[in-house]
């Protein structure tokens, strides 16, 4: 694709991987760096064109429109050079998609204080990619699988799949307690919030949205139990909540658990949340091919689990 030009109008063609995009949404891609004022300004002032025409900032592109964008600064190069490249362990790839293990403490994209994240430095790492966009989200102390959508029919399909409940998703907790259901349904509403200090929150709220999780146990200790988290809707913090609500909360959660307890877990060597998205199951999105994927538990994880083994036998479950 071509760059933005600062001197002149740069007129653009439409490829595949932008089909379907908003037209506002197309120009703050290309346009990194510019302020999102700037660019619906010659949206409203008919600076934009599309064939010639023209268009609303609603309107959607179509492979082999080709849209003039007037003579507009972008950042400097140098403001990209400091995100460094970096490549995944994949679980998948073709090339619509790619499923990749993120590791714990790198957050997905850029934003709140996050100078980059995982899209940032794949783009970094894949200059030659048409398209590299998140499908979907995980928290930045959560590991395990995140699918990155290469073609925009499939990031348009992937998330109408995720909306409709139509990829399964499954999570393994360690929880405090002793969690003694083999399966158990949740379902609780919950309803986001900010704290006084500006933090985002989430409630089990009766004014809250509705939200489903399946928990099944894995194993269970003394004082800890490992649980299977099956989310039937991915509302945000949705297994942290309705874990702690129901007075099992995470290890390691810095904002929901036992803060006295986290304390005394990093001693032990737990030094993050212990939440990891472990596995997948999905029609492809373009070729309607069944997708089974699994991530293992990462090694930091794994050895908290010797540990508890180390000091106790468990009564239940199965070994990992």
């Amino acid at each position: 694709m071509n760059e933005l030009s600062k001197d002149s109008a740069t007129l653009l063609e439409v490829g595949e991987e932008s089909a379907g995009q908003r037209i506002d949404n197309f120009l703050l891609r290309l346009a990194k760096g510019v302020p999102k004022s700037h660019v619906y300004r010659i949206l409203r002032s008919g600076e934009v064109r599309v064939n010639k025409g023209r268009i609303s900032a609603d309107y959607r592109v179509h492979e082999g429109d080709v849209v003039r964008v007037p003579p507009i600064r972008v950042a400097e190069k140098s403001a990209t050079a400091a995100v460094p490249a970096r490549d995944f362990t994949l679980a998948h790839e073709d090339e619509a998609l790619m499923v990749i293990d993120k590791p714990a403490g790198v957050a997905v994209h850029g934003g709140s204080g996050v100078s980059f994240g995982v899209i940032e430095q794949l783009r970094r790492a894949r200059p030659q990619a048409k398209l590299l966009e998140l499908a979907h989200r995980l928290d930045r102390e959560t590991s395990g699988l995140l699918i990155v959508a290469k073609k925009r029919s499939a990031l348009t399909r992937l998330h109408d799949m995720f909306r409709d409940g139509n990829i399964a998703k499954r999570y393994l907790a360690l929880v405090r307690g002793r969690w003694m259901n083999p399966t158990q349904h949740v379902r609780l509403p919950l309803h986001k919030y900010l704290t006084e200090e500006g933090e985002r929150r989430v409630a089990v709220s009766r004014e809250g949205k509705e939200a489903h999780s399946i928990v099944r146990l894995v194993a269970r200790w003394q004082n800890f139990s490992l649980v299977e988290v099956e989310l039937k809707t991915g509302r945000t913090h949705q297994i942290r909540v309705h874990l702690a609500h129901l007075g099992f909360p995470l290890a390691g959660d810095d904002k929901y658990g036992d803060f006295a307890l986290n304390k005394d877990l990093q001693k032990a060597g737990l030094k993050r949340m212990f939440l990891h998205a472990a596995k997948l199951k999905l029609a492809h999105p373009l070729t309607g091919e069944l997708l089974e994927l699994e991530a293992p538990l990462p090694p930091d994880l794994r050895d908290f689990l010797k540990r508890l083994d180390a000091n106790e036998a468990r009564d239940y479950g199965q070994t990992l």
